[in-house]
């Protein structure tokens, strides 16, 4: 690497005020995206409902999607983003692109070689993924139906992944703001595919199949020009000896089981739900996507953030700093996803009602993903510290740790799945429910292993002020549920209503729920400087 480092390296790593900008603009931008993917699901809703098309469709969009997460968004950024960060303190700029080349070409050709075997083999593939349909006879047409859409959908994969990589150089260089209004691009193709192509397909659920593809392409074109105007775009070099692909491959292979614990276990529901009676993997697409809305606008913003700026601590030798970067992304998503989870309980049905009861959808299918959207929220204060809490470990190139955390985490999960899916009573069945309480039960025991790690090895040290600032949560939650549950004793039969009656009505209950909690926090005394690191 060259030895002289380019002069913008020597930047102080941000302060509070630069990671609350990083986050709100990463949030902002997944916020759009989150609200467009809303508006997706309630087209799919409409031209898809619940049944065993859509049940297919889901398998085959979550497979690729699983690996994206789990090579791309998880593992491979997570090790990628800190050894880009050394080569920028240690070579600059050069060096940050040296390594960008080597690693295009390892992922590129890896990522090639993988899609051409999901396309080949891919009744194998759907059957690890929905085993149930390909052991009961009766299902072998959903099955089928799944297995043909997956080798259309497979090749976003590769795609995906590589808009992934373009995404983590450029967060690497603080450049938040096009990673995470990529996602838009893809609700947008999926709304045009589900409105405009169902029309030309038989089945009509092939447009959708087809829309996944093209999302990919448009994403990967999207971001490359940025890359471009940095001098960035990589020149894919295949040596698979060089020093920072090997060190990213060591961090990425234990990395894959550590931060990507959750999306193994929403793949094994996917799984244990082909068991279940039809419409139990649509219920839980459609609750896992509420729970994903506050995840994804908050939680992987603020992780977003601070990796690079802890990485950077980390390298800088400044664990004073490492460590408030750390509080100060545990405040944030506590004070967030608090209200979110218990919104998300008390107002389930109504708003699973709102967003998704038209068309193909009926009532019971309302009822039914009501009762895993309540499981799923039980569980997201841990999804969120999760994705705090692991950068705590990759940022300091500590893969490790977190796999043996996560393997714990995800062997307590399954036990708990096979209780709740396959009980010795039926008065103790509590089917696609149990797969999502036993998720959340899973992210709470693999946050707190995490948590308890980085404490015993001294890493995170609580700044002062967590007490009180429990105490306003506290008060501030009891307002907003108390006002919630008042109101739904006003509006109790969502279902009988117009689409923008309930329109009006969900809007009312959710400015009025987040207008009380913001309220009681403020009266209470909590003020943006409580979320400033220590001097």
């Amino acid at each position: 690497m060259s030895s002289e480092p380019a002069s913008e390296e020597k930047k102080t790593v941000p302060r509070a005020p630069g990671l609350l900008r990083g986050s709100s603009v990463v949030g902002g931008a997944t916020l759009l995206s989150r609200v467009l993917g809303l508006a997706r699901d309630m087209v799919f809703a409409r031209f898809a409902g619940a049944g065993d098309a859509a049940d297919a469709f889901f398998v085959a969009f979550k497979i690729p999607n699983f690996f994206r997460r789990l090579f791309a968004e998880g593992a491979f950024a997570q090790a990628f983003v800190p050894v880009l960060a050394e080569y920028r303190q240690k070579g600059g700029i050069a060096a940050a692109r040296e390594l960008n080349d080597r690693v295009a070409g390892a992922l590129g050709g890896t990522l090639l070689l993988v899609t051409l075997f999901g396309i080949l083999c891919a009744p194998l593939v759907a059957g690890i993924f929905a085993f149930g349909w390909w052991w009961d006879g009766s299902e072998r047409e959903k099955f089928a139906l799944a297995t043909e859409m997956l080798r259309i959908t497979f090749p976003y994969l590769m795609l995906i992944s590589l808009t992934g990589f373009a995404g983590a150089v450029l967060n690497s260089f603080d450049r938040f703001a096009i990673p995470a209004l990529t996602p838009v691009l893809l609700n947008l193709v999926l709304i045009g595919a589900a409105v405009l192509g169902t029309r030309w397909f038989e089945p009509p659920i092939m447009a959708l199949a087809w829309g996944v593809l093209a999302a990919g392409v448009v994403q990967l074109l999207f971001q490359l020009p940025f890359l471009m105007r940095m001098g960035l775009l990589p020149s894919p070099k295949w040596d698979w000896r060089y020093p920072g692909v090997r060190k990213i491959l060591r961090l990425m292979a234990p990395a894959i089981f550590g931060v990507s614990v959750t999306q193994i276990s929403l793949v094994l529901d996917t799984v244990l739900a082909s068991f279940l009676p039809t419409g139990s993997v649509s219920w839980l697409y459609f609750s896992d996507r509420l729970v994903e809305l506050p995840l994804g606008v908050f939680g992987v913003a603020v992780a977003t953030v601070i990796l690079p700026n802890l990485s950077r601590q980390h390298v800088g030798g400044d664990p004073q700093r490492f460590s408030q970067t750390l509080d100060w992304a545990l405040r944030s998503v506590t004070l967030i996803s608090l209200p979110a989870a218990l919104a998300l309980i008390v107002l389930a049905e109504p708003l699973l009602t709102t967003l998704f009861q038209y068309g193909r959808m009926e009532p019971r299918d309302m009822s039914m993903a009501a009762w895993s959207l309540r499981a799923y929220a039980l569980g997201l204060l841990g999804f969120m510290l999760i994705k705090v809490l692991a950068p705590g470990y990759f940022a300091r190139q500590d893969t490790y740790t977190p796999v043996r955390f996560g393997l714990i985490a995800i062997a307590a999960k399954m036990l708990l799945s096979l209780a709740f899916v396959i009980p010795l009573h039926h008065y103790f069945r509590l089917g696609h429910m149990g797969l999502a309480l036993a998720t959340a039960a899973q992210a709470a025991l693999n946050a707190w292993l995490l948590f308890k790690g980085l404490r015993r090895d001294a890493v995170y040290q609580p700044e002062r002020g967590w007490g009180a600032f429990l105490l306003r949560l506290l008060a501030a939650n009891l307002a907003m549920v108390g006002l919630l549950l008042v109101a739904l004793t006003i509006w109790p039969e969502w279902s009988n209503w117009a689409w923008w009656e309930r329109a009006w009505r969900m809007g009312v209950l959710v400015a009025g729920g987040g207008g009380a909690y913001l309220l009681v926090l403020l009266a209470s005394g909590l003020r943006p400087r409580h979320f400033r690191p220590q001097a």
